[in-house]
């Protein structure tokens, strides 16, 4: 019973044995809600639930993977140009090579690359935005800190240094931030099971409703 804008952030217990990420439980660490309700406890959902099989998944993604033209095109400009951010620059103000990368997204043609390399056109991206447009053309957000702040920290405070626009985790959730308050007048508010104990009167309905 998790709301479709679940983020992954509920606590689990990771079980390993012989450095082998065997089973895992739902964590027991919420603070308590009083002794007149049901506690939240144990909370956690599917998601959690098969993160031992998807560590050791074949379809896991472990390394950083970006568009094989991208790539192309960045390592001859930066060995023409000996500087990273020098590098993205001059792609980006060729019109050309700009739409030819752009236009080969969705079609597969990823290609392995290093951390490093990976950091470095990231940092060189956002460095060259910065310069040539301003902080503030710079967006992202961060997960919800449901259990650790440092996993909202982190990004949060990254666009704090560097005066970009934070936004909502809520706002990539394809259609339903739109959607749930024409059709319902709120923003998906999904309450968990805990919220049943509060209710007069409980409907069910979907599909697949046991």
């Amino acid at each position: 019973t998790h709301g479709v804008n679940s983020t992954g952030s509920c606590s689990w217990k990771i079980y390993v044995k012989d450095g082998i990420i065997t089973w895992e439980t739902q964590q027991t660490d919420y603070p308590s809600v009083g002794p007149d309700r049901p506690e939240y406890e144990p909370r956690g959902c599917p998601r959690g639930a098969s993160f031992s099989w998807y560590s050791y998944s074949p379809t896991r993604v472990r390394y950083p993977y970006a568009r094989g033209v991208l790539v192309e095109m960045y390592r001859e400009a930066k060995a023409r140009l000996g500087d990273p951010v020098l590098a993205w620059a001059d792609i980006q103000a060729d019109p050309e090579r700009r739409r030819r990368y752009q236009r080969a997204r969705g079609k597969g043609g990823l290609v392995r690359v290093t951390w490093a390399e990976a950091a470095e056109l990231i940092a060189a991206a956002h460095v060259h935005t910065i310069k040539e447009y301003g902080p503030d053309r710079v967006a992202g957000f961060s997960p919800i800190p449901a259990m650790s702040m440092v996993s909202y920290a982190a990004g949060s405070r990254f666009f704090e240094l560097i005066g970009g626009a934070m936004t909502s985790f809520y706002d990539w959730y394809a259609d339903l931030p739109v959607a749930s308050p024409q059709v319902f007048g709120d923003q998906t508010d999904v309450p968990e099971s805990g919220d049943w104990w509060d209710a007069a009167y409980l409907m069910m309905w979907g599909s697949n409703v046991p």
